[in-house]
């Protein structure tokens, strides 16, 4: 039997990794949060691993108030940068391999084609920044990690866009969303479910582990303005749904004009099928009924 430590588990990839653990009876789970693993203690990491003695860690833990970040610049470091580190070191120590989850805010948007994980880094905002910290600590210090990043997640847990976008479209006749920004959603329940076949994959023998970075996101292209049309379209929501730029929604943050990932590498080594935003979004809402 495997076992994975499943750090940030109250987060919306932890929980959906929780919710699809009994769906592997030869692993055993931890599933730990702030209140029982803090990851920014490395004697409470050390003491961790060794009692509990993990083959894999999955770090779904992240400072992920993106806008909030630029001001609380000590404590977005400490969860996205430092507390990596820290667990890159004690799991090297003790011979546990590691999944780090990490984001396209890396890039800095303006890239003519979908971004390969090889392409130039080159962070806007703290948030950015702090994660690609994380990214280099996370090499440094335990070679044998994957690193995957990721891209506008939503799931039935925690707050996201998704959420957000169906409290508003009941709320009001019309919105306005943004036009000029595009990437590509994706369900966290399929980024969850792929990390561990990656993990099941490997620990039978089927793949070898590659360590290195890798991007996983839905399948597709969208703006957040498609996201929106897309939700109320499935949803049936009435409110008319406004395209505007991202000059007329002010934010102190500068966020990737464009930040689709190239997805060949992941599907390649490790044999994923990723299905269409669009098909997991609409996955997303008969599963909530």
């Amino acid at each position: 039997m495997i076992k994975i430590l499943v750090t940030g588990a109250n987060g919306q990839l932890g929980s959906e990794i929780g919710k699809i653990s009994g769906e592997f009876p030869d692993v055993e789970f931890a599933f730990t949060d702030v209140a029982e693993l803090d990851i920014t203690n490395p004697e409470n990491v050390a003491a961790f691993l060794s009692g509990f003695r993990p083959d894999f860690i999955v770090n779904c833990a992240a400072y992920t108030a993106v806008d909030k970040a630029e001001t609380d610049i000590s404590t977005a470091t400490l969860l996205n940068a430092t507390a990596v580190g820290i667990l890159a070191q004690q799991s090297a120590k003790v011979g546990c391999k590691m999944i780090h989850i990490s984001t396209d805010y890396v890039f800095d948007g303006n890239g003519p084609r979908p971004y390969r994980e090889d392409d130039e880094v080159d962070p806007q905002s703290v948030y950015g920044k702090t994660k690609l910290e994380g990214e280099l600590l996370c090499q440094k210090y335990n070679p044998e990690s994957l690193i995957i990043r990721t891209s506008w997640l939503y799931s039935a847990f925690g707050s996201n866009f998704v959420k957000t976008m169906v409290r508003l479209g009941a709320e009001r006749s019309e919105l306005g969303v943004i036009a000029d920004q595009i990437g590509t959603p994706t369900n966290a329940a399929d980024l969850a479910r792929a990390i561990l076949s990656v993990i099941s994959s490997v620990a039978s023998g089927e793949t070898r582990f590659t360590p290195g970075v890798y991007h996983y996101s839905n399948e597709g292209v969208a703006s957040w303005y498609d996201f929106t049309k897309a939700i109320f379209d499935i949803t049936g929501t009435k409110c008319t749904v406004k395209p505007i730029a991202t000059e007329d929604y002010p934010s102190p943050v500068k966020r990737p004009p464009y930040s689709v990932m190239n997805k060949s590498k992941i599907k390649l080594i490790f044999g994923l099928q990723i299905p269409h935003w669009r098909d997991s979004l609409t996955e997303y809402f008969q599963k909530k009924q």
